[in-house]
């Protein structure tokens, strides 16, 4: 493969293969779902954490590490599919 670094935008577009083409536009047909995913994900892991420390505060006994673990991974989730959204905003600036 070919480094296309300092070409211009529409030489880049043309150098594109047909697979390469169709993983793009169907990453752009997807854009609204990663937006929506990383706001769900957002808000469940908020949610998770008020739950869990409302549960660390009032039972005894009550050990956070696992589930704080479990916040953190979806937290992560959700900042992969913003990124994966602005991935797809660009691709539609760039080839639609």
């Amino acid at each position: 493969m070919r480094d296309c670094s300092n070409e211009p935008i529409e030489y880049v577009y043309m150098s594109m293969t047909d697979s390469e083409l169709r993983f793009a536009r169907r990453a752009i047909k997807r854009k609204k779902l990663f937006l929506a995913l990383s706001i769900t994900s957002v808000v469940v892991g908020l949610g998770l954490t008020l739950l869990y420390s409302w549960q660390y505060a009032t039972q005894p006994g009550f050990a956070p590490g696992i589930h704080l673990v479990l916040v953190l991974l979806i937290l992560l989730m959700a900042r992969q599919n913003l990124r994966q959204y602005y991935y797809a905003k660009i691709l539609e600036k760039l080839i639609a």
